[in-house]
């Protein structure tokens, strides 16, 4: 049974940095895309950053480039995403997902999801 268990998620003043865990279970991390999505309040959820079971490659949503870092520890089975200089733009309920076969980053291609962590960045 595919499990995604998010840690991590704060209240962070702007400029701050958070470190998201996602703890994996019931697959090969190798084989499978893996993202970080987030959805704000009223907001449709949209993909942060992915890496692709094919190539390794990494996405990032345009915004975030420069400041979040995924990260795929397979020894651990576990995901990370490393936020830097945090935007009040930034904040948002964070999930991770997996996905057999996606080659994107769109979240209805994924299909095993965390149950999400809350960031809020704010003064």
């Amino acid at each position: 049974q595919v499990q995604l268990v998010e840690s991590g998620g704060d209240l962070v003043q702007p400029g701050g940095s958070l470190r998201l865990s996602c703890a994996a279970s019931g697959f090969r991390l190798d084989y499978w895309a893996l993202g970080w999505f987030r959805q704000a309040p009223g907001k449709e959820r949209e993909g942060v950053s992915c890496i692709s079971s094919a190539d390794d490659s990494i996405y990032y949503k345009d915004s975030v480039k420069g400041r979040f870092t995924f990260v795929r520890d397979t020894a651990k089975s576990a995901v990370y995403l490393e936020m830097n200089s945090l935007e009040a733009g930034d904040t948002a309920t964070y999930y991770c997902a997996a996905s057999p076969w996606a080659s994107d980053c769109v979240a209805g291609h994924f299909t095993a999801w965390g149950q999400g962590t809350p960031v809020t960045v704010s003064s």
